[in-house]
Parts: C-alpha cells; structure tokens; sequence
C-alpha cells in the first residue's frame, strides 16, 4: 500500500480493505475518510464494512463520496470543516488518491 503525505496532517492512498485498519492505526492515523463512492468498483469494500473495522481498532470514520469529475464547493467545504475537527494524522482514500488530493487542495481554499 503507498501511502502519499500530503502535509504533516494528511495523507492519501488508493482503496482500502478493512483487514488494513489494524495497520493504519498502527501507523499513528487517527481518522479515515471514504471518498469513493461505494459499488463504484467491483470487490470494493463498503464503506461500512471499512468503518466497523476502523471503530474496531479506535479509528473514526467518515464517508465523503466523491463522483470521479464532479467535486463540488459543497463537498469541499465539508471536507474543510471535518478536517478542522481532526486531533491526529488523518488518511483519506478513494481509488487512486487523486481525487482525495483534489478535494484537500480546494478545501484549503473554500
């Protein structure tokens, strides 16, 4: 798994399995964000799968699914906005990372 540091508080990777959670914690990651949208791919883990593993091992989770082409200013602001309520490292996925990255550059500017 490459995970890529955006800044010291946010890093991205591309799609996530719940069996990696243990992992991420480990890692020091306090928070994982979902921004791909479920069944968008086949063998994708849905986002409550991911989630019950990551309140498993005290990770939060959130899911902020963003349609590949189509981030908008709302879902940006929504970004920003749990992101300023983040204690620790926060790790955000979807299926490559790029869309995670997009959506950090424009929440930093909504």
């Amino acid at each position: 798994m490459s995970i890529r540091s955006i800044d010291p508080s946010f890093h991205v990777t591309g799609q996530i399995k719940p069996s990696q959670l243990r992992e991420f914690a480990d890692l020091g990651f306090k928070t994982v964000i979902c921004m791909r949208p479920d069944k968008e791919g086949f063998f994708q883990p849905s986002f409550g799968e991911v989630e019950e593993a990551a309140r498993g091992v005290g990770l939060e989770a959130h899911y902020l699914p963003v349609v590949p082409g189509s981030l908008s200013f709302d879902q940006a602001r929504q970004l920003r906005d749990l992101l300023s309520r983040q204690t620790g490292p926060v790790l955000a996925y979807c299926a490559s990372g790029m869309r995670c990255i997009a959506a950090y550059d424009l929440a930093k500017r909504a």
